[in-house]
């Protein structure tokens, strides 16, 4: 049997060393477009590699991801997040969890992960051709023919590991097939603000805060980091991952409400208030922090307020309070424009889920064709789900049945 995996990226190669081993007297080539392989393991988690997240409830883990909740449940019921800690560690990886779930190598660098996949490739006799376009796929009979760099080659099976496809029309040669496509666009991305006095705070954080999209139930609570160009972090990142489509609908232009304690509640925020300032009447407002807010945010929100840090609390008047106590938990701002990180760019679209057959993730349309990784319509919110996606999905492909 000869079999050619198309694109040399995580799916590419986890999907080739699983085919080989499932079938060892069977042929692999992997072609990659690139001159490099693995580009995004490298790069993903700072250098690190988050190579799954160690939720254990297949339920909680499956909400993870905005589009392919539903028919993931049902993959990870064959492999999930504890089959793959197995599956690297059998290969003599360790991965170990961080306090937020994130799963790390023990070596605590990508660079593991590839050689691992390089060596293990390589052990196999898995072939690799770089610089290899695929730019068609025909059905011949029960064979497939693909053209690479002009060329004609026939194979048995073809699995389709190519990732994202930022453009529409980079998927043109497989809705040629009579595949349906779910129209690519960005996922996990950060807000771009024009306000310069908040992009001044830069490198500030707050642990857990809750962003809203005005004019929508999307919102999201956790971690907020202030960047020299606007609002990054987990919260934002989950939000703009939930709100990909209708983000991109409004062109990235749309306001957003920022509660810096994590509490939208108008009312809870004010008993909380209140409390803080009758038990420190005499003291200055910068001095009484509430919300363990750092120095340079609370300054930030009190000017923002119109009071000043100088004014004491028992000072404050009754229209003042409310204003502030808005400002803490409804502070609005206009985002104007998206920032994506080019190596660690996720999209959301691509292969429809109704164009597979979900028990072995073959085409609807062209017999043993197959799709793993993110070509298909699923991704996940940042924490390690992308990479358990394409772990899952390449897994079942590979068995080719």
């Amino acid at each position: 049997m000869k079999t050619a995996i198309i694109g040399g990226g995580a799916s590419g190669f986890f999907t080739a060393i699983n085919t080989k081993e499932n079938f060892p007297n069977s042929e692999i080539i992997i072609f990659e477009k690139s001159n490099k392989l693995l580009t995004k393991v490298l790069v993903s988690g700072g250098g690190r590699c988050n190579v799954t997240n160690s939720e254990r409830s297949i339920s909680v883990f499956s909400r993870s991801y905005p589009r392919g909740e539903r028919q993931l449940k049902k993959l990870f019921g064959r492999f999930n997040n504890q089959h793959v800690i197995e599956w690297f560690k059998n290969k003599g990886v360790e991965l170990v969890s961080e306090e937020d779930r994130r799963m790390f190598p023990k070596s605590n660098t990508s660079q593991t992960i590839y050689d691992l996949f390089v060596s293990q490739a390589d052990k196999l006799g898995v072939k690799i051709n770089l610089k290899s376009t695929v730019t068609s796929i025909k059905q011949e009979g029960e064979q497939i023919t693909i053209q690479v760099n002009g060329q004609k080659l026939l194979f048995d099976k073809v699995i389709v590991c190519t990732g994202g496809s930022p453009k529409l029309r980079g998927l043109d040669w497989l809705k040629s097939l009579g595949h349906k496509i779910e129209e690519p666009v960005p996922s996990l991305f950060t807000f771009n603000i024009l306000n310069k006095k908040i992009t001044q705070l830069m490198g500030l954080s707050v642990l857990n805060a809750m962003v809203s999209i005005e004019g929508t139930k999307l919102k999201n609570t956790g971690p907020l980091l202030i960047t020299h160009w606007g609002l990054s972090g987990p919260a934002v990142l989950k939000l703009s991952s939930f709100g990909a489509r209708f983000l991109a609908y409004k062109n990235y232009n749309f306001k957003i409400s920022v509660s810096w304690c994590g509490e939208n509640n108008f009312e809870k925020v004010k008993d909380e208030m209140r409390s803080i300032i009758n038990t420190n009447k005499n003291k200055k407002l910068l001095s009484i922090r509430p919300y363990n807010f750092p120095k340079r945010l609370w300054s930030y929100l009190l000017e923002r307020s119109e009071l000043s840090e100088e004014k004491t609390c028992i000072e404050l008047g009754k229209k003042q309070l409310n204003k502030l106590i808005n400002t803490i938990c409804n502070d609005g701002y206009l985002v104007n424009g998206k920032t994506t990180f080019k190596e660690e760019f996720v999209t959301c679209g691509g292969i429809s889920l109704k164009s597979v057959n979900l028990k072995n993730l073959e085409s609807k349309h062209i017999k043993n064709l197959y799709f793993a990784g993110e070509i298909l319509n699923i991704d996940g919110i940042t924490g390690g789900f992308n990479f358990q996606a394409a772990w899952t999905t390449a897994f079942i492909a590979s068995k080719l049945k």
